[in-house]
Parts: structure tokens; sequence; C-alpha cells
């Protein structure tokens, strides 16, 4: 008995998200609310002292899980996370900006800090799918950090919007993913959708940079200085 060729469906099903979230003892009207995520295989654990690290301990921190969960390790059951895959990619995406505008949203609204005060930061994997968002949901964010990442495949698609915030990309010299002959590009491709485009190149491999957080604070004081 011969089967016609199997059908396709799709269905919505509710998925438990997680974050972590480090924040200072006080909250005033220079703290930042800065929303990180890790890239392929990490975890938001790790992820939130880096980014504290870079931002100091005067920010609040969000750091958030990705959906797709799987073992880096069958002995140890280590388990890392990630967020996108090849396969079913635009419901991947859609996901993803869902989860960054809860968060957004949610720790915003807790501690009462504005949109025009809100950073996002991605390391690897999800740096591009932080620009799509940026490009997707102009204002939800002051500015947005890419970290030894790349650019979205489809970055020139007619239905992205022109990006309102400030672009910080910092790529490594040594990076085996992201070499400087592709990343080296990226301020002038990144520049035709978002006015504020700042590339660095350090040193270094595939891996978080440790000494950033000098270029992350003059950025920082660019970006936010009040207009005169």
């Amino acid at each position: 008995m011969r089967y016609e060729p199997a059908r396709h469906y799709s269905f919505s099903a509710r998925l438990d998200c997680h974050y972590q979230l480090g924040s200072p003892e006080s909250i005033g009207p220079e703290t930042l609310l800065v929303v990180t995520l890790h890239g392929f295989g990490q975890t938001a654990e790790a992820m939130l002292p880096l980014t504290e690290r870079m931002f100091g301990q005067q920010q609040v921190i969000a750091s958030l899980e990705g959906p797709n969960q799987f073992f880096t390790d069958p002995k140890t059951l280590e388990v890392g996370f990630g967020w996108n895959t090849a396969r079913h990619s635009e419901s991947r995406v859609g996901l993803h900006h869902e989860m960054v505008r809860h968060v957004l949203a949610e720790a915003g609204r807790e501690y009462g800090i504005p949109a025009e005060r809100r950073i996002l930061v991605g390391f690897s994997q999800s740096v591009a799918l932080n620009y799509r968002f940026v490009a997707t949901l102009p204002n939800e964010v002051r500015g947005v950090v890419g970290i030894c990442g790349g650019i979205p495949g489809d970055w020139a698609r007619d239905s992205y919007k022109k990006v309102s915030a400030a672009v910080l990309h910092i790529a490594r010299r040594q990076d085996e993913i992201y070499p400087p002959a592709v990343t080296e590009t990226y301020a002038e491709k990144l520049g035709t959708r978002a006015s504020d485009v700042e590339f660095h190149l350090m040193e270094g491999g595939h891996h978080f940079p440790s000494r950033a957080d000098g270029i992350v604070g003059r950025w920082l004081e660019r970006i936010l200085r009040p207009a005169i």
C-alpha cells in the first residue's frame, strides 16, 4: 500500500522561558537596563557575570536563556542553550523577538527604566538575531552591542526598518568563526540601516573579550550624552 506524500503542519504551544537578573542596591536616573544574550551552547548564568564586568555593577542586567536546550557533554550531562537553527528559522526569529521584548518590558517596568536607557547585548549566535530585532522593532532600545557575531544574511530585506538604536560591534582579530576578512565589512553594511555605527577589532579569538569595558564605557558616554 502506497501513501500520499507527507504533509507538514505547525501549531503553537506554551513555552516557559527563563532569565537571570542582577540589580544594584539602588536604582537611579542613570541606571541602565542591559538585556544580554549568550552564544550557542552557553548559559544565561555564564553570560550574566561577563556582561556585568563589561557594563559595571551599577546597572540592571537581565541575562536571557536561549529556548533550545541540548546536552553539550553526554558524559557529564551538562546542558547548553541555543537560539536558532536552519530549520523553521522564521519561527525561531519570531520567538526571539517575543522573548526579548517581554524581558525589556517586564524588567524595565519593575525598575522604572525607560526605553532610552535600555541596551541589548549579544554574543556569537545571538548577534544577528539582535540586529534583526532592532531593525524590526525600532525604539525598543537605545543601543545594541554585537560581540563576535554576524550580520543577518537577509539584512537587505525590504521589510526591515531604519535602525534607531546606536550600534557597537566588537570583533576579534583571531576569531576563527568570524575572521577580519568578513567582519571588516560590517560597519559599512550595518550603516545601510543604522546612522550610528561604531566598530572595533580587538586582539583575540572567538570568546567574550575581558578588556572591552573601556570601549563600552566610552560608547555609552557618547550615546547617552544629552543633546545640546
